[in-house]
Formats: structure tokens, C-alpha cells, sequence
């Protein structure tokens, strides 16, 4: 065996072998096929057309924009209603708090789609219909841990001798609010927008079961273009999606400065 690979797998070195496999296999490999799909016709010459169908298709535009409505919206909620969950499981002084946070984590040990069935047979049972109010319901019944979490965690970790001070200068409630605690959350929030954010856009699941497939949303789109063998056109579309999160992703890069405050997930 070759001595500089013995060398390195003795060193510290190899300990990401198994990351650099696991991200070069299910990562860089998937990334890269997408790309060469999305650029290419069914003979493997490049091309633009899968691009230029979707710019030209109404339809696909509208599902589009339509996703990214819902994504937002749902997004918005999540924030409505998680950010004064948090801020209570941060605030409280009884020792189960943690027990409190569990509870409120406990769905996402469950699968989503166990949940979006659950969801459907409740609303049978109460005789809601299904629908658009039934979909928001749903993506922000099943994404809404994913906003309480990391906002607890900013919480928690906030140092309160600035809550202190401020309410030493004089400070009234709302005051410390908007000048202190929100701004210094703001890290767990922009970690929360977009492990809401990006995943509402893609799923699919959510839409078809609580709309009986009424309501199709982008991640539909793809779904149906590569079940019907349309790997191209789907491959492109995929693309489109991918930019859109990592334009999402560029919010992200303020939450390095203010790691140090206790923050966000990543």
C-alpha cells in the first residue's frame, strides 16, 4: 500500500474521508447530473430549449410564482405564531421548560407525511374542506417547529445583562423589545426563515394531499415532468428552484457575524 495514503490515514486527515464520500456521492454527483439534464435534449446535444419551454409556458410561471406566494405566506405565519412560542419557552422560569420545548419539537420526530395524513383525516372528521386554507394550514402546521427552534435557541443564549441595562435607562417593555431582544434574535430568525422558506417551496406531499390535487405547486410540477420520463425539463426546472434557495441563502451570510451572540443553526 502506497505510504503517503497510509500516512493519511493515520492523521486526523482521514476522519473526512466518510464526509468528502457521502457529500461527493449524494451531493456534488446529483448536483452535477441536474446541471448536464437541465442543459441538454433527449440526445444529449446542449441546449437552452428546457429553459426557453419554461419562460415560454404560462402555466409553469404561474405555479411558480404561486409556490413562492405560499412559501412566503406560510413563512410569515410561522413567524406570527412562533416567535411569541419561543419567547415564552425562553422566558420561563419553571424547571419544565425543557419538557415544554420537547412537546413543542415532538412533530418533527414524526414523518411529514404521517402528519399531512393525520391533518386530512381531521378535516374529514370535522367536515373542513379541503384546499388553499387547508395547504397553509398544513406547511405551516408541519414547518413551524423548524421557526420555534432556532428562535429559542437565540433566546436562551441572549445575554440578558442588556435587557438589564436598558431597563436601567429607563427602557419601557416594548422599547427592550424592538431594541434589544429583536434585534439581537434576528440571527435565529433568519435561520428559521429559511429552513421554512426553502422547503415550502419544494414539497409536494402538502399540496397533493390536503388539496385532493387541486392546487399544484412547483415541486409538483417537477415531480409529474420526471415521473412522465420529461428527466430535461425537469432537470432544468429543478435548476430553477435550486438558484431561487440559493439566492435565499445569500440572507444567511450576516448570521457569521453575530454567531458569537448565540444563534443560528448554522
Amino acid at each position: 500500500m502506497n505510504k503517503r495514503f497510509i500516512v493519511f490515514l493515520s492523521s486526523r486527515k482521514s476522519w473526512t474521508l466518510p464526509y468528502i464520500i457521502f457529500s461527493v456521492v449524494f451531493v456534488i454527483i446529483p448536483l452535477f447530473l441536474i446541471v448536464v439534464y437541465a442543459f441538454t435534449d433527449d440526445s444529449g446535444h446542449l441546449t437552452l430549449a428546457n429553459f426557453q419551454k419554461f419562460f415560454e409556458h404560462p402555466e409553469a410561471i404561474n405555479t411558480f410564482v404561486y409556490s413562492i406566494g405560499i412559501a412566503i405566506i406560510t413563512t410569515l405565519v410561522c413567524i406570527l405564531l412562533g416567535y411569541p412560542a419561543a419567547w415564552i419557552l425562553s422566558n420561563s422560569k419553571l424547571n419544565r421548560s425543557k419538557t415544554m420545548v420537547v412537546l413543542f419539537i415532538l412533530p418533527m420526530w414524526v414523518n411529514i407525511l404521517v402528519r399531512t395524513l393525520a391533518t386530512v383525516a381531521l378535516f374529514d372528521f370535522i367536515s373542513v374542506p379541503l384546499g388553499e386554507g387547508a395547504l397553509i394550514f398544513g406547511m405551516v402546521y408541519n414547518f413551524i417547529p423548524f421557526m420555534i427552534y432556532p428562535i429559542y435557541n437565540t433566546l436562551q443564549k441572549m445575554d440578558h445583562s442588556y435587557i438589564e441595562a436598558a431597563q436601567d435607562l429607563g427602557a419601557n417593555p416594548v422599547q427592550v423589545f424592538l431594541k434589544v431582544v429583536l434585534p439581537l434574535s434576528m440571527p435565529g430568525v433568519m435561520s428559521g426563515i429559511m429552513m421554512v422558506f426553502m422547503p415550502t417551496i419544494s414539497t409536494f406531499a402538502i399540496a397533493e394531499l390536503l388539496t385532493m390535487n387541486n392546487i399544484k405547486l412547483f415541486g409538483t410540477t417537477i415531480q409529474e415532468n420526471i415521473n412522465n420520463s420529461m428527466w430535461n425539463y425537469g432537470a432544468a426546472l429543478s435548476l430553477i428552484m435550486l438558484l431561487l434557495i440559493a439566492a435565499t441563502s445569500l440572507f444567511s451570510t450576516d448570521d457569521k457575524d453575530h454567531s458569537n451572540e448565540g444563534g443560528g443553526l448554522w
